[in-house]
């Protein structure tokens, strides 16, 4: 039997319906006029990256410059629950589920070939697959998903984290973040918008995951089997998910997601080492240390680089779609991460989500993209040439195709790309069912039902965009697009907090 579940299971109607319509929204113009849509969403998406894309990049600084603040402040010491508690969650399974929930399901897709974009098209105007182009290809990518995506995580967490465990709110929601500016309440008008906007960016944001996934995972199936990769093996891998996240939704957090996190984390880790074991490791450490210095002497020029004088678009088409990105994904990771960290304090959530999150993610970086990156300059295979002429998800699964044990290691590999998926859409579908539960206070689940629907209804907008040429662009386009009012609501959030705070604590040491 499930423990603590809700004690009331009450849905939240308007918060359901909206949900459910948002998901409508999404998909039925996609099918009706799919061209129109896309087009209008691409101009709507041009237009904000090259005349707002900035505030992106401010907004990252600001959030991240708060972060290290607050963390090493009196506050830091305050705990997310009594002053007695300890975490519900050991700390190897709290960074397993903070990893599953956060960015594993895209982490995969992106680790192994996103150097191959750069590698070509590189920043700061250097020439083309040059030395310092290859360089900086091994290093944009630890900037993109290092501690810059982690704060705009970090923040909505602990925003609806104090409110929830220490003031008992007891409303799992975005708008549980936003209290100062909500003179209703969780439950007013205000804070219904709020939470729609949370919802639209999470569905948005998640059929992008989904839809990026899917072609991954089938290649890699019909790589093994010797299947045709087509788009009814892409639906048969969709629904395939579906049923195992659906399982873990009806199971719950501690017997279904948290299981599935730390068998991930450690098929993962033997992963990784396996590459980097059998793999150019010398090269692979050395291109690893270059890029983390790489980084650390450029941060600040490239959390600020704008490309005034060139406009290559470059920073719009990458840094801003991955500022965008994960301000979108931020409230619902925050949600998560809220669910997960009751005991912890202040100061080990910012530093653990920061530290944690951005080592791991570079771990991936550094050791799957410059095997990639060794096969393409030594000739062994063109990964650049697969992505252009088949398909990035082709690419990626050749790459694996390459190590020795091949069958095995393919095997592993789509292992840790369905539990990475998997993880990441039953996180989504516990804060959805959360957001429409009408009360849920610290320690209690949503209800087991509601659980299973959002697990399914998840996978209607990836599946509707696979009958749509170009459908995943329009997705992303769409993501980045309706993310815009959360740069408000990331003020909102951290006003709210240290108001709270600042009440609650006044001038007295918080440890």
């Amino acid at each position: 039997m499930e423990s603590k579940q809700a004690s009331q299971h009450t849905i939240d109607w308007w918060t359901f319906s909206a949900s459910v319509g948002a998901i409508v929204t999404l998909s039925l113009p996609m099918v009706l006029a799919p061209d129109l849509a896309g087009k209008l969403i691409e101009q709507a998406y041009d237009f904000l990256t090259n005349n707002l894309g900035f505030l992106y990049q401010w907004y990252s600084l600001a959030v991240f410059v708060f972060l290290i603040y607050l963390g090493f402040s009196r506050y830091g010491a305050v705990r997310l629950g009594a002053e007695d508690s300890r975490p519900e969650f050991g700390n190897l399974s709290w960074v397993a589920m903070l990893f599953s929930a956060g960015i594993g399901a895209g982490l995969l897709y992106w680790a192994v070939i996103e150097w191959g974009y750069y590698l070509d098209s590189p920043p700061f105007g250097v020439p083309a697959r040059s030395n310092e182009a290859i360089e900086w290809a091994a290093s944009y990518g630890l900037f993109h998903w290092g501690v810059n995506a982690w704060a705009f995580y970090c923040l909505p967490a602990l925003a609806i984290a104090y409110p929830f465990y220490v003031r008992k709110v007891p409303y799992l929601r975005l708008s549980t973040g936003c209290l100062k500016y909500l003179p209703g309440g969780a439950t007013s008008k205000r804070a219904r918008v709020v939470d729609f906007l949370y919802m639209l960016n999470l569905i948005g944001g998640t059929g992008t995951s989904l839809g990026l996934s899917s072609p991954m995972i089938a290649a890699t199936l019909a790589e093994l089997t010797g299947w045709n990769h087509d788009f009814m093996l892409e639906v048969m891998v969709v629904v395939f998910c579906i049923a195992i996240f659906g399982t873990s939704a009806w199971l719950g957090l501690e017997r279904g997601f948290k299981k599935l996190a730390d068998l991930n984390l450690w098929l993962t880790l033997t992963l990784l080492f396996f590459v980097l074991a059998v793999g150019p490791t010398l090269f692979i450490l050395k291109m690893g240390t270059n890029g983390i210095g790489l980084v650390l002497q450029n941060i600040v020029r490239m959390i600020t680089w704008t490309d005034p004088l060139t406009n290559s678009r470059f920073v719009e088409d990458w840094t801003i779609f991955y500022w965008a990105w994960w301000v979108a994904y931020g409230p619902f990771v925050g949600i998560f991460v809220t669910r997960i960290s009751y005991g912890r304090t202040i100061r080990e959530v910012i530093f653990g989500m920061l530290v944690y999150g951005s080592l791991g993610a570079w771990l991936f970086f550094i050791v799957f993209g410059n095997y990639a990156l060794h096969l393409e300059l030594e000739n062994i295979l063109s990964v650049t040439g697969i992505m252009n002429e088949q398909s990035p998800a082709a690419a990626i699964t050749q790459v694996f195709g390459t190590l020795p044990f091949r069958e095995l290691a393919l095997c592993a590999f789509f292992v840790v790309s369905v539990v990475f998926l998997v993880t990441t859409y039953d996180s989504a579908s516990y804060t959805l069912a959360s957001v429409s539960t009408k009360k849920m206070r610290a320690g209690e689940n949503p209800a087991r039902g509601l659980r299973l629907f959002w697990a399914c209804s998840l996978g209607v907008l990836p599946i509707t965009l696979m009958f749509i040429d170009g459908g995943i662009k329009v997705i992303l386009s769409t993501t980045i697009v309706v993310s815009l009012p959360l740069l408000a609501l990331g003020y909102i959030m951290a006003d709210s907090l240290m108001s709270q705070l600042r009440e609650d604590h006044g001038d007295k040491p918080a440890d």
